[in-house]
């Protein structure tokens, strides 16, 4: 007996229960989309989201570390999950067919692993050890990440509701998820198949140009140039030298083929205005000594930092009021509702996450943050306890901004996080970085579970599953992404060179420094680029608010700008040509390029990142040379 047949048999009349459900937006989901008995969270959707996870994890902690970038995942692993079991099932390796709520099992999974690379995570962690050569060992690393990423999980329980039952926030990505996955199953073995065969195939091309631009050894015939310099010199001196080149990487084209065209031409006129504008002509005033990347970022990341930094709290401050949303949300957190309404029976207790998962699973985590804090980064016990009421405004705000907007607030979190450390602990750099990585990694994994619960909504998952996948996911990125930092990064003078411009931790690391240590100590020159930024970043960030409609396409975004100004010109360059190619096919041909820019692009991404991963193991084991 199915079980609206069996509440009719129990004399409940089917007019009383439609009434009943249309008034309640979630008996009338648990009704008419719960996919009640449905297979989800089994062991091969575990294993697969790990892999899926880690290899994820370590393409977006290369492109991090290439382009500041933070990639999603979960449209990739959702895809290549589904060409797994297809292949499986072709074999006759798996007999049973790979469902939809598997596969959104699998993507939480690997989503909560490939995300280990954002929330500051691959940015405060360098940035530490740039300024101060401070390393924990890897086994406390992983422990540190896996904690933060969990706490971030349990603060999305009490918000899940509100958000997505309830407001029905879009969540764009969760969203976007949704509709490939049922594109996926609905249509077995027609687009799915051509989008998975793109990937692969895209991922492959990617590794091949990898192995043979960077593959050094005697018995390599020979190698592709990492680099084609532009046929011009400024003021005298090569193109090349002021990092004006092109980049043999399918990397940056496909994160640029990824971004709107507005941010692709952005970092392309920031880039330019950069190293062909600013820089020369610091150079020719003698503040920037030597004509290299490297010296020349030690300038422009001041004021690069200051346009990031003050448009993104100023768009921030701009969602006040889902900010003030937010903090109603966190008193609804704490306050139980009395009257008629407790006396009915909750409609969906038997799927939800248990209401006290969260105080139960603050109560755990929060001391073995505050322990951590203290053991590995010695920053006074008093001021963890003080991050510990943070990490619940940035889970909150953080989750309600990324269901309305699809951005979760780190860059400005981040910094106001700085500012309250600086002000608790002046002076205390290693304080001032690791606290705002405890924020910004908890509002960062709340807003990313929120994101696959809104799939799963959709789809009609049971979210108490998709709760326990996330904390699959976390162990398997955490285990990852440390060893690869530590392989990929093994002395500091590599983050901020050419091959690892690591914008964001160069960031990071220049707003902690004038945080913690004050203006003071900067040169006056830097001083001035702070402002100038300051203010370029306001004036940009107002004029794409209110400036007419048909002149907001032209107006570039301060985020690019304030990037380009960080990262090579060559990957300005690069990215731009990606996003140009994506953007010609969007607009001649659109049906093509729906079914083929995010797969190509994901797979250029994958494969190059992954070989060059590959390429570091065969270096550090002595089968390469560097």
């Amino acid at each position: 007996m199915n079980d609206v047949a069996s509440r009719a048999a129990a004399g409940e009349p089917e007019t009383l229960r439609s009434a009943a459900a249309s008034e309640d937006p979630e008996r009338r989901w648990l009704e008419e989309v719960y996919q009640r008995g449905a297979v989800q969270l089994t062991v091969r959707a575990v294993i697969v989201g790990m892999f899926l996870g880690a290899v994820m994890c370590l393409s977006n902690l290369y492109v991090v570390l290439k382009t500041g970038w933070s990639l999603g995942v979960t449209l990739t692993a959702c895809i290549l999950a589904y060409a797994i079991f297809r292949g499986l099932g072709v074999l006759r390796v798996s007999r049973r067919d790979f469902s939809m709520l598997e596969n959104n099992a699998a993507s939480s999974v690997a989503s909560a692993a490939g995300y280990m690379t954002g929330g500051g995570n691959m940015a405060a962690v360098p940035a530490l050890f740039v300024l101060t050569g401070i390393r924990p060992d890897t086994w406390s690393l992983v422990v540190w990440f896996a904690v933060i990423g969990a706490l971030g999980v349990f603060v999305a329980i009490p918000l899940k509701r509100q958000l997505v039952n309830i407001d029905k926030l879009p969540f764009p990505t969760g969203m976007a998820t949704a509709e490939t996955i049922r594109a996926l199953h609905e249509h077995e073995g027609g687009e799915g198949n051509k989008k998975a065969q793109l990937l692969l195939s895209a991922a492959g091309l990617g590794a091949v140009i990898a192995w043979l631009r960077d593959a050094k050894a005697t018995w390599m015939p020979f190698n592709v140039p990492a680099h084609i310099g532009l046929p011009f010199k400024l003021r005298g001196v090569e193109a090349a030298k002021w990092s004006l080149t092109l980049d043999g990487s399918l990397i940056l084209m496909g994160v640029g083929a990824l971004m709107t065209f507005k941010t692709g031409w952005s970092l392309l006129l920031g880039g330019m205005l950069n190293y062909a504008v600013l820089a020369p002509a610091m150079v020719e005033r003698g503040v920037i000594e030597t004509v290299s990347y490297k010296a020349i970022v030690q300038y422009t990341l001041w004021p690069g930092a200051a346009i990031l930094v003050s448009s993104s709290v100023l768009s921030f401050a701009f969602q006040w009021r889902s900010i003030a949303r937010s903090f109603s949300g966190i008193t609804a957190i704490f306050r139980k509702s009395k009257g008629p309404a407790d006396a009915a029976p909750d409609p969906v207790a038997e799927v939800e996450c248990p209401s006290w998962w969260f105080p139960a699973g603050f109560l755990l985590l929060a001391p073995v943050v505050v322990f951590l804090m203290g053991a590995l980064f010695q920053i006074p016990w008093w001021a963890g306890l003080i991050a510990l009421p943070l990490t619940l405004v940035t889970g909150v705000v953080g989750g309600r901004m990324t269901g309305e907007t699809d951005i979760t607030p780190t860059k400005a979190v981040g910094p106001l996080t700085q500012l309250v450390f600086g002000a608790m602990l002046p002076g205390n750099m290693v304080a001032n970085i690791m606290g705002a990585n405890v924020t910004g990694g908890v509002g960062l994994h709340a807003s990313d579970l929120l994101t696959d619960l809104k799939c799963g909504y959709l789809l009609g998952g049971n979210p108490r599953q998709q709760f326990v996948a996330q904390l699959f996911g976390l162990v398997a990125g955490a285990a990852v992404v440390v060893p690869a930092y530590n392989l990929l990064i093994p002395t500091a003078d590599i983050i901020g060179s050419a091959d690892f411009p690591a914008p964001s931790v160069m960031v990071w690391a220049g707003v902690s420094k004038a945080l913690s240590s004050g203006l003071g100590g900067l040169q006056p020159a830097a001083r001035v680029a702070l402002v100038v930024g300051f203010a370029l970043g306001i004036g940009l960030t107002l004029l794409e608010r209110w400036a007419p409609a048909r002149v907001k396409p032209w107006i570039p975004s301060p985020n690019a700008i304030g990037i380009s100004m960080v990262i090579p010109g060559a990957n300005a360059i690069a990215m731009f040509t990606g996003g140009v190619i994506a953007e010609i096919l969007r607009r001649r041909k659109p049906a093509l390029a729906e079914r083929t820019v995010v797969p190509i692009s994901s797979g250029f991404i994958a494969g190059e990142s992954l070989m060059g991963i590959a390429i570091a193991i065969l270096v550090a084991i002595g089968v390469l040379s560097k």
